[in-house]
């Protein structure tokens, strides 16, 4: 039987000040259907970092999923088969951030937003951002008819630079207030969403804390790890602010949203948002397929889990109304608020 060592590494430089480094090793015997599934299975036993707090939400237990997906398991199953079961049984920790990647494609919890209004259109935005918007840095901004800015941030995977910042923010300065739209942005880097909040607070202000796998029992954390937002060094809003928010927001804008929303000038508008906020991990089963998920949680202030999302300030739901009108119920909403 052919031994292969599998190497978990995990690494924070970046995020949110922190810089931390851990890698585990294990020796895992054997590629049989079996042993990808006792391994799949026991990495997320060991290094998951949200079963306890599942099991009190929705009363997942770990040990029964165990039982109920080994029986699915044949030695005569194909590698599809095999992840089909596989991604069954992830999904049944309800997160869109854990992940099976393998030549099949990879998993993914869709039920995680697809089970919630999309609030957000791009062909009804567009009426919003004209035709003379501009686009730098991964943010498109605009400014409305009202005198609000208005920029819409899609994603956090590519980097932004402090230069584009300070521009952006000198062309908006003459508004009235400013949007931030986060709706469907599917995270990215932590470090870019922290960049963009650290242009909306005057002061170091707590955002909330983080924890550390220390072992492998389901409880086995470090000590709470503050986490502060430090202001920028550039130029930094000094208006009110409203951040818009829907399901399909999640990972990094998950801790986007709550960053700004310990901040007093804003007003966090639309849908809840997706959750995903635990540190991602990635680890690898015999057969060569790679799973990712989270291992170090992350809280509010108050230690308030953000994994399930963040409630808005203000619950808004894009209405049929609207829609047919080519309105945005949430942008309208949000230019009410700092209007008035």
């Amino acid at each position: 039987m052919k031994k292969l060592l599998y190497i978990i590494c995990f690494s924070v430089t970046v995020a949110f000040s922190i810089g931390q480094s851990s890698c585990i090793r294990a020796d895992i015997s054997g590629e049989t259907p079996q042993d990808n599934f006792e391994a799949l299975w026991k990495i997320i036993d060991e290094q998951y970092c949200f079963l306890e707090y599942k099991k009190e939400e929705y009363g997942l237990d770990w040990d029964k999923i165990h039982a109920t997906y080994s029986k699915r398991i044949t030695q005569l199953m194909n590698s599809k088969e095999l992840f089909e079961v596989l991604s069954d049984m992830l999904n049944e920790l309800h997160d869109g951030h854990v992940n099976l990647s393998s030549a099949y494609g990879t998993s993914q919890y869709r039920a995680w937003f697809d089970n919630y209004p999309r609030n957000f259109s791009d062909s009804i935005q567009s009426n919003y951002l004209k035709k003379d918007y501009i686009n730098t840095s991964g943010l498109t901004y605009q400014i409305l008819e009202n005198n609000i800015g208005y920029i819409y941030c899609s994603s956090f995977s590519n980097g932004i630079g402090d230069g584009n910042l300070d521009q952006t923010l000198k062309e908006l300065e003459c508004c009235d207030g400013l949007i931030i739209d986060v709706r469907n942005n599917g995270g990215g880097n932590l470090t870019t969403a922290k960049k963009l909040a650290s242009r909306f607070t005057n002061e170091k202000i707590l955002i909330g804390y983080i924890k550390h796998k220390t072992g492998p029992g389901h409880n086995e954390f470090s000590s709470p790890h503050p986490i502060y937002l430090e202001p920028s060094k550039g130029v930094r809003w000094q208006k009110k602010v409203a951040v818009l928010t829907n399901r399909r927001a999640f990972s990094a804008t998950n801790d986007f949203v709550n960053s700004m929303k310990q901040l007093p000038s804003v007003t966090i508008i639309g849908d809840k948002t997706g959750g995903g906020s635990g540190l991602p991990f990635s680890s690898e089963i015999p057969n060569g397929w790679s799973v990712r998920f989270s291992a170090s949680p992350m809280f509010d202030p108050e230690m308030n889990q953000i994994e399930f999302g963040i409630d808005p300030d203000k619950k808004v739901n894009m209405t049929s109304e609207d829609i047919e009108r080519g309105k945005d119920t949430i942008i309208e909403t949000a230019c009410d608020i700092l209007k008035n």
